[in-house]
């Protein structure tokens, strides 16, 4: 059962997956780094200044300056700032991905569209050339 289990984990695939999974990993924090410190502050910056982060209704009426101060007061809040934070972070992420994505299969589309060598004469050419040469 030994031997089984390492022959199932050095194939191929499984360290393919295992690289994978990593990879995805790291892109996933640089992503996370370009929308959070550079994307979202340029979207509250065109937003009139306003960090949608700290908005929220507090639901038993009392007026709080911060979401903390709101969560602290025990009452039911409704952070609806960060839904609206998650709905943009989930566009700026997608098309980030989308661009990723078509670089991708740009460069992969002139990788395999590599000039292809002269294939030479086919068959039916030198048929024809074997012909003529034996009615000389």
């Amino acid at each position: 059962m030994l031997k089984e289990f390492k022959d199932f984990i050095m194939t191929g695939n499984v360290i393919d997956l295992a690289i994978a999974v990593l990879l995805a990993g790291a892109v996933g924090l640089v992503v996370k780094g370009f929308v959070g410190d550079i994307m979202m502050p340029l979207v509250g910056h065109f937003a009139g200044g306003a960090n949608f982060e700290d908005l929220f209704y507090a639901m038993d009426g009392k007026n709080y300056l911060t979401l903390e101060e709101a969560n602290a007061g025990g009452g039911a809040v409704i952070a609806w700032g960060r839904w609206v934070n998650s709905i943009i972070n989930l566009i700026i992420v997608g098309f980030v991905l989308f661009m990723m994505v078509k670089s991708y299969a740009k460069l992969r589309k002139k990788k395999d569209e590599a000039p292809a060598p002269d294939p030479g004469p086919t068959e039916i050419d030198l048929l024809k050339d074997i012909k003529e040469l034996l009615r000389k």
